[in-house]
């Protein structure tokens, strides 16, 4: 049997996943249901990080949302702010099994509360996606189009998400943009089907 690479499709016939994929978006523009709809058309199953945490009866809504909407090939890990070893591979995963990384922006936000050393997150993360032994499709939001934040804690996350962003899409082969539940592709570097 020939060995497959990561740009190979994931089951007969499937579209081909990149390496590494960022979708962005703002709130509710169809960023998850997107990446979500890549990895299904590439693979019957997935696994799904999730890096939101029930505060609240609001966000327990929105994962409830959205763990109903997935269907049984996703297994489902929490990793509000550990999210390396499953981006290695280390079990349940399988190698080429798809990932996926819904938010990377709570994620951020996560890290900023726990007190950790931003920086030092970011590059572990980075170098733990250069190595990732799976197709790996991000998901993040857009926070940069809007007005400059009055306060230091919100413009410093701000232009950390935007950072962690550039870093990410500078690495991904390909990035798209999700507005209204429209894709628009900003980058396409493999020409990935």
């Amino acid at each position: 049997m020939p060995e497959r690479t990561l740009s190979m499709p994931l089951s007969r016939g499937a579209p081909t996943l990149p390496r590494l994929t960022l979708v962005l978006g703002g709130a509710r523009s169809g960023k998850s249901a997107y990446a979500e709809t890549l990895i299904e058309e590439a693979s019957p199953r997935a696994i799904y990080l999730a890096t939101a945490e029930v505060l609240d009866e609001e966000m327990a809504a929105r994962i409830r949302h959205h763990r109903a909407r997935r269907g049984a090939g996703w297994t489902t890990i929490e990793a509000p702010l550990d999210l390396i070893p499953h981006l290695r591979g280390d079990p349940p995963f399988r190698i080429g099994q798809p990932i996926l990384v819904d938010c990377l922006t709570l994620w951020l936000s996560n890290l900023y509360e726990a007190g950790r050393v931003i920086e030092t997150e970011i590059d572990t993360l980075l170098a733990a996606l250069d190595a990732a032994p799976s197709p790996v499709v991000m998901v993040a939001n857009e926070v940069g189009l809007g007005i400059v934040p009055e306060n230091a804690l919100a413009r410093a996350f701000r232009d950390s998400a935007g950072r962690l962003n550039q870093a990410i899409a500078a690495r991904a082969e390909r990035v798209v943009f999700l507005a209204a539940g429209c894709p628009l592709i900003l980058k396409d570097a493999k020409g990935v089907s």
